[in-house]
């Protein structure tokens, strides 16, 4: 069994009660938490094979890679939750998220993603990674297959709690 199976059913179990208003944030800090857990689990150590909250200024300047493509030529700047370096040295850039209800965010949220998954695939040595969970998604599948269809990293927590990050890390970019 795993050590952080309580977190997982705790976090589900977190959301409700929980206000409209304050549910995002709340929920999304507690995602990435829940995350970042299984990040160090697999091993990796903050600060050095992997960082919280990057901007792509930031990754381009500490990998040396060119990532104008997702910031429509340096005019927008994207924050990503996490950046992590896999064993073969490809960068991966994560947005973490949790949705306990529906709405137009989500379906929002996937064409972003969408959009940004086609970007990246243009980056050598440059992957992006979606991890997301919820009940909310039961209302956007049609939306979440599209992404779902072109984002070969997308996770959801039981993905996470049977070794996602091990088996991406492992993995090398193809372009």
């Amino acid at each position: 069994r795993s050590t952080l199976f309580p977190y997982t059913t705790l976090f589900r179990s977190s959301i409700v009660g929980m206000d409209t208003n304050g549910r995002k944030n709340r929920t999304g800090h507690v995602m990435e938490d829940l995350v970042e857990s299984y990040l160090i689990k697999a091993g990796l150590v903050k600060g050095k094979t992997y960082f919280k909250e990057m901007y792509a200024s930031d990754v381009e300047k500490r990998f040396h890679l060119d990532l104008s493509k997702l910031s429509n030529d340096g005019k927008a700047e994207k924050r990503f939750d996490f950046v992590f370096v896999g064993a073969l040295g490809t960068v991966f850039a994560c947005e973490c998220n949790f949705y306990g209800s529906g709405g137009s965010k989500l379906n929002e949220t996937a064409r972003s993603y969408k959009a940004l998954t086609l970007e990246s695939k243009e980056i050598s040595g440059f992957q992006f990674v979606w991890f997301t969970d919820g009940i909310g998604w039961n209302t956007a599948k049609h939306n979440l297959e599209e992404t779902f269809d072109v984002l070969d990293n997308l996770y959801n927590l039981n993905d996470l709690e049977n070794g996602a990050i091990t088996s991406i890390e492992d993995r090398k970019s193809v372009v």
